[in-house]
């Protein structure tokens, strides 16, 4: 009973998943405190870094204007800190997965003759 539990934790999928979650958490307080600097830039260019007190005409926009920053932040930082350079990796993996025209090796063509001169028998 106890073997099977150890079996499933040591699965390759689960342990991949339990490293995910803990990079994804420190990676979202990353960008997390890199949304509140470029907040604070805003802040101090718009003269107030968050607009959830902003309501014009009595609706309530200044909270959907503040995550709508934050989201765009966010998307910005996950696609040029991770998915450019993962596209930049995988294009350079798909150029190497073509095989370079070696010579055999002096093993290679050894054997081979030694095959070859078995094969005319």
């Amino acid at each position: 009973m106890l073997k099977g539990f150890k079996d499933f934790l040591m699965r390759g999928n689960i342990v991949d998943l339990a490293v995910a979650v803990v990079i994804g958490t420190a990676f979202a307080a990353v960008v997390k405190a890199f949304v509140d600097v470029i907040m604070g830039l805003i802040g101090k260019i718009g003269g107030q870094p968050d607009f959830n007190g902003w309501t014009p005409l009595g609706i309530p926009f200044g909270a959907f204007i503040t995550a709508l920053i934050s989201f765009v932040i966010i998307a910005a930082v996950v696609y040029f800190v991770v998915v450019v350079p993962m596209n930049k990796l995988a294009e350079r993996r798909a150029k190497g997965i073509e095989p370079e025209t070696e010579a055999p090796s002096e093993e290679v063509a050894l054997l081979t003759e030694i095959r070859d001169s078995l094969r005319a028998r």
